[in-house]
């Protein structure tokens, strides 16, 4: 591949190792190529409030894909310039209901998103009792499943203790039936649920069509089976060797795993 015009990386298990901290090595290369006036770009499916602790020791300010291509989000100004396939109430019901019979025992979730990247009043992350959130989330608010349900919302999360993810969304899409898009970010019981046809894919998409850059320049990075519809629209793919089966199969390269730097070690090949 040539020098690459806009590069976009997923961040836990790819831009993060174990130790969830970006290196001095990542945050260097980053650097330089915000230098060069080439767009690095945040593509995760994390809710736009988590992308300040990632983005600031790294020096962005541009955009980030949030919510696996949900939510088009500005770092420098905090907020949000698109919001792509909302889960409105009836859908959020029907799912559930699909659900419960798939996944018995299930809890569920729902992120809500507005105008920023925090709105209290709307209560931007509300869980079911007994929901299980492999990373946390300290700003989680209980409540009863017909208040999760009742607003629209970005991305429905489904938990389920005693199973993988794999096994979750298995069961799930065979009862859904491409109603939604069901994938995953980790394995730990937890599965993710989208509006039909939006991934991280289609967020880059919208951001390369804002700098005009073709798709053939964009390289991209992950790990997990939510960066399977980037890595396959990119350019370049690049998996990381700690990935998922499903990542590696789609892959143009093979990089490191996140614990040595996979993403830096590409990127200095230009930077």
């Amino acid at each position: 591949m040539e020098k690459p015009r806009l590069i976009a990386s997923d961040v836990d298990g790819t831009l993060l190792g174990p130790s969830e901290q970006v290196t001095p090595r990542t945050v260097a290369v980053v650097q330089r190529i915000l230098a060069g006036d080439v767009p690095f770009v945040l593509c995760t499916g994390r809710p736009p409030r988590w992308i300040a602790p990632i983005a600031e020791p790294l020096g962005l300010t541009g955009y980030a894909v949030c919510a696996n291509g949900a939510v088009l989000l500005d770092i420098g100004t905090d907020s949000v310039v698109a919001v792509h396939g909302e889960l409105k109430p009836k859908l959020l019901h029907d799912l559930a209901s699909a659900l419960d019979k798939a996944l018995p025992g299930c809890r569920l979730a729902a992120e809500r998103i507005s105008t920023g990247s925090v709105d209290h009043e709307l209560r931007n992350f509300v869980i079911e009792p007994e929901y299980h959130n492999p990373w946390g989330d300290e700003e989680s608010r209980t409540a009863p499943r017909a208040e999760v349900l009742g607003k629209t919302a970005i991305k429905l999360l489904v938990s389920r203790r005693g199973m993988t993810s794999e096994e979750m969304a298995e069961a799930a899409s065979a009862v859904l039936d491409g109603a939604v898009d069901v994938t995953y970010s980790s394995s730990g019981g937890l599965i993710e649920l989208s509006a039909h046809g939006v991934t991280k894919a289609t967020g880059l998409a919208d951001i390369a069509e804002r700098f005009d850059v073709p798709q053939s320049s964009v390289i991209a990075f992950g790990d997990m089976p939510n960066d399977v519809e980037m890595l396959q629209w990119a350019g370049h793919g690049v998996a990381m060797a700690n990935g998922h089966p499903a990542v590696l199969a789609v892959a143009d390269e093979i990089t490191g795993p996140a614990a040595e730097d996979g993403v830096a070690q590409v990127l200095e090949r230009w930077f």
